[in-house]
């Protein structure tokens, strides 16, 4: 039996709209700084915050040739995305009545503030992989606190979503929700460690590693490799679970059922562009896809966590909508 939540406030579309593109935009941002690491550009231009000593918005195009194409390119990519974030917290201090909302708006803007930091230090400390990881994995963190506002600002979640009466499971579905994602964002870590350590052929064979199911550990790399391998497992099975059980519980909810769909098929997009980037040797354009196609799988788990705790908790939903 279906219930719908009446909230007060009229949704701002256009502020919606607008976490929508800014979430799209650092969507793209992520694909760019794949390409930054895929093509080994990210010492191309070895000063920050300025780019061969001119400022970042002066540097010359006709000088953007080669690796610095890529690295300074990401570069006004990242601030063109840091710049959505203070016009949408902006926005959002100006119109939103829920004060968690603007908190949540402000702790978008300083994890991007941080995020451009930890990239200049990079640049600063000569890609140290732990300080380049760090910045991997706050872009997802990010991502994530962008759909987030997106969500919380879309009509239909002003306007109350669906309340829907919850299966009797060992593990209830929002709590299915929020394993799938952090298996998801641990195997994002696993992923950007792998890159930042130069450790993403030190398995160079696929589906077996190094010619047997379990290689031996010779070394670090291929410990983070193989430990990379066995989390994409991991995350798919939790996937495939998640959907098998809106599959079969919660079909009829479009909310829930959708994106299931879209991120069961993004995992086995990803899978496989993970293997054919083995079997490429890293070639830039499939593992720089690997590189968006993580994201957009953790974006998707995400979402359906936040829609799976409203739809299925409704007794909490009028405290955090």
């Amino acid at each position: 039996m279906l219930r719908y939540t009446t909230l007060q406030g009229e949704p701002n579309i256009g502020l919606h709209r607008f976490a929508l593109f800014t979430a799209c935009c650092t969507a793209f941002l992520i694909f760019v700084g794949g390409l930054v690491t895929s093509t080994e550009s990210g010492l191309s231009v070895p000063d920050w915050p300025t780019s061969y000593g001119w400022s970042m918005f002066t540097f010359p195009y006709s000088q953007w040739v080669g690796g610095i194409f890529y690295e300074h390119g990401h570069r006004m990519v990242a601030s063109f995305v840091g710049f959505l974030t203070v016009v949408l917290t902006t926005w959002i201090w100006a119109r939103e009545k829920r004060a968690w909302v603007r908190w949540l708006s402000g702790a978008a803007l300083g994890a991007v503030i941080l995020q451009g930091v930890l990239g200049g230090l990079t640049v600063i400390f000569l890609l140290p992989a732990w300080i380049s990881t760090l910045h991997a994995c706050l872009a997802q963190t990010f991502f994530c606190l962008v759909i987030a506002l997106a969500v919380f600002t879309s009509p239909r979640w002003k306007r109350g979503l669906p309340a829907i009466r919850s299966h009797a499971e060992s593990v209830p579905l929002q709590t299915l929700c929020a394993m799938t994602t952090a298996a998801v964002y641990t195997q994002l870590i696993l992923g950007a460690l792998m890159r930042h350590t130069n450790a993403g052929l030190a398995i160079p064979d696929f589906p077996l590693a190094l010619g047997h199911v379990i290689p031996p550990f010779t070394s670090n790399k291929v410990i983070i490799h193989f430990a990379h391998r066995a989390g994409a497992v991991i995350v798919t099975a939790m996937i495939v679970w998640t959907f098998g059980r809106i599959a079969r519980s919660y079909s009829d909810h479009r909310l829930l059922f959708r994106p299931a769909v879209i991120m069961l098929i993004l995992v086995t997009v990803q899978v496989t562009l993970g293997a054919i980037t083995v079997w490429t040797a890293k070639a830039v354009i499939p593992t720089t896809a690997h590189v968006l196609t993580g994201a957009l799988v953790l974006g998707t788990s995400f979402l359906l966590t936040l829609r799976s705790y409203a739809m299925l908790a409704p007794e909490r939903a009028p405290a955090w909508k």
